[in-house]
């Protein structure tokens, strides 16, 4: 490991905007954060750019960035700590783990920012719009809060329209083109370091927000078949 990364991960040990996989603390947040603001994830937030960028839009909120990535997470919470946004803080933890550290009804809405798309079917669990994640959101989302997917991957995109329609997600927005649109709102301005790079090369950022069904059905084999389907009769 680089230098640079075992300072890093070193300094946000004691960055008091960071909590790495702490204990005890479901249930707890609004107290931690001495308020009784709403709750808003990042999930796989890398840098924070997504948290720190709705936190200046909405004082009125806080906003968690959680990655496990210790390394990226220190630039977003010095950042943070700078400004200053006592509404912004990271929690470093693996996205399976979210029940451990969030009741029900806990969190208000939730962003995934440019996440790996996991191109390979054999991988499509990793997804974090696959329903297996679908279902760890459940657990700590208030009835109806609203999930949203910012990516460039037309794939990512699709799958998650695939899921969608197969699990009854409803869907709220959905836009292939973000930045065709006429209006755009506000918190889809907020660029990070992965949508500058364009990885897909797909010259497009696609948009879903979407709340998830009261059950989420067990479909899962169902899903993997049409993916293995879609994958053979690919050219």
């Amino acid at each position: 490991m680089g230098q640079k990364k075992l300072l890093r991960f070193a300094q946000i040990k004691d960055m008091p905007n960071v909590f790495e996989y702490p204990t005890n603390i479901a249930g707890k947040w609004n107290q931690m954060l001495n308020n009784d603001l709403p709750i808003v994830l990042e999930l796989a937030c890398g840098r924070g750019e997504y948290a720190i960028g709705l936190a200046k839009l909405f004082p009125d909120q806080n906003f968690i960035g959680v990655d496990v990535k210790g390394n990226r997470m220190y630039l977003g919470a010095k950042k943070a700590l700078d400004l200053p946004l006592p509404n912004a803080i990271f929690l470093r933890t693996q996205i399976e783990m979210l029940p451990e550290y969030f009741l029900q009804d806990e969190v208000n809405e939730i962003w995934i920012t440019f996440p790996d798309p996991q191109l390979r079917t054999s991988r499509a669990k990793k997804r974090l719009t696959h329903p297996r994640f679908l279902r760890l959101y459940q657990k700590v989302l208030t009835k109806n809060g609203s999930i949203h997917l910012k990516t460039d991957s037309p794939d990512l995109y699709q799958f998650t329209l695939k899921v969608a329609a197969l699990y009854g997600l409803i869907i709220h927005e959905s836009c292939d083109d973000v930045y065709a649109q006429t209006t755009i709102d506000q918190r889809l301005t907020i660029k990070t370091h992965y949508e500058s790079l364009d990885i897909a090369g797909s010259n497009k950022i696609f948009y879903l927000r979407f709340s998830l069904p009261e059950t989420i059905a067990d479909k899962d084999d169902e899903l993997q078949y049409l993916l293995k389907q879609t994958e053979t009769s690919e050219p």
